[in-house]
């Protein structure tokens, strides 16, 4: 039923922060709810937060435990904007839905900003802003013209020449494009208040548990279990990272192998308004700072061959990411205190696959996050959250894993037309 995976290896950093634990119980009889939420990580936290904000009853199962999956390995560089540039996207899908999945994405942005306040969740969240580097993707007169296709819908976007980047940041590159109002947080200790709201909320959490069939019928969903109880939903969501079960569609996106460090604490050195820092280049760097002045690095991504491939480069990627490190901020101790390994799905648009599964009556999925993890989640939430509920949502199209065919169609045309 599962295509597994070992999702992650080495220490990632949030492992040195307590984060609040999450009772969960042993499932020893058949149960029942409105929705079964299958993953215990942070797209499964906010998904169960959603739901039972709107009163119905939920369970969520995890075949390994809470946060044991991907959420620990994520660097948690919360931002709107997409993996794939605007103008990109445009080119991809069309202006308007390129338009509108950027606008969505500022949204959510904001969106899950104002819900961790309104719930009082601890996760030491700042708002910073986001620089944009120019590399070997985009150069100088690129983001130029993209800051400028962001500022033409509305997305506040300021293009920093290589002096002010310099004067500014300390940075020496070519150009940047600076970017207000994204977050930075702590992915298990948001995760964990997330789960504690829902529990509150009278939600029910099982581990270990593992899904081996799901038989969808007439207004419900029957779940088999490895070990005997079955769990009877009118709704199942698959909130499983990039860890799929074999009815998601796998040929919707690829998995990549991405790799981070971090320093110790040394506030006193960071650079200024400890912006999100990520490269226009492939693949790119990107990093960030902790609440306590470390420096998370991450970046040197592979595509994903197996995981003892992955796990075997850490060591040597640990030390190319301390390098590069250095190179760009000399005055840091750019030596790696935590380094560690994860894989994730993206795909080709960098646009994720929400929605119900084809075919799946009452089977929602979500997958192909790419480097927005955070950031997509919060959007699966609203999107899978308004569509139990009845409602309709009018980007629920942009996410679709019906997309996915009109998409080729147009690729399809595009390399007919090709000369």
């Amino acid at each position: 039923m599962h295509r597994k995976l070992d999702l992650r290896t080495g220490m990632p950093v949030w492992q040195a922060y307590r984060a609040p634990r999450i009772p969960t119980q042993s499932l020893t009889r058949d149960v029942k709810c409105d929705v079964l939420v299958v993953g215990l990580g942070i797209s499964g936290a906010m998904i169960a937060e959603a739901l039972t904000a709107q009163g119905l009853s939920v369970i969520g199962i995890d075949r390994r435990g809470v946060m044991q999956g991907s959420t620990p390995a994520t660097t948690a560089l919360v931002q709107f904007e997409i993996d794939q540039p605007l103008s990109g996207l445009g080119r991809m899908i069309g202006q308007a839905d390129a338009t509108q999945a950027w606008r969505r994405s500022r949204l959510a942005v904001t969106n899950l900003q104002g819900r961790i306040r309104e719930l009082g969740i601890r996760c030491d969240m700042t708002t910073a802003p986001s620089l944009y580097l120019a590399g070997d993707a985009l150069g100088p007169a690129e983001l130029r013209r993209e800051a400028e296709a962001r500022a033409g819908i509305g997305i506040r976007a300021t293009y920093l020449t290589p002096t002010v980047l310099k004067d500014t940041f300390g940075i020496a590159r070519k150009g940047a494009i600076l970017s207000q109002d994204n977050l930075a947080l702590d992915p298990r200790k948001l995760t964990s208040g997330l789960l504690n709201k829902a529990l509150e909320r009278k939600a029910r959490f099982y581990t270990p548990v593992e899904v081996i069939a799901l038989a969808p019928g007439s207004g419900k969903v029957g779940v088999e279990t490895r070990g005997g109880p079955t769990i009877v939903a009118k709704h199942v969501v698959l909130a499983t990272g990039y860890e799929l079960l074999d009815m998601v569609p796998s040929n919707t996106h690829s998995i990549i192998s991405t790799y981070a460090i971090a320093t110790r604490p040394q506030k006193r050195k960071l650079w200024s308004q400890n912006a999100l820092i990520w490269e226009a280049s492939d693949p790119y760097l990107y990093m960030r700072a902790t609440a306590d002045g470390r420096v998370v690095c991450g970046g040197e991504d592979e595509d994903f061959a197996d995981e003892q491939t992955r796990d075997s480069l850490l060591a040597d990627k640990a030390l190319t990411l301390s390098a590069k490190l250095n190179a760009l901020f000399p005055q840091l101790d750019a030596t790696a205190e935590f380094a560690w390994a994860g894989s994730f799905g993206t795909t080709t648009t960098g646009l994720p696959y929400i929605g119900e599964l084809p075919g799946y009556a009452g089977v929602f999925a979500a997958q192909g996050y790419g480097g927005n993890g955070i950031t997509y989640s919060q959007i699966a939430s609203e999107l899978i959250a308004t569509a139990i509920a009845g409602g309709e949502d009018g980007d629920a199209g942009l996410f679709a894993f019906g997309r996915t065919s009109i998409l080729r169609q147009v690729v399809d045309l595009a390399s007919r037309l090709a000369p």
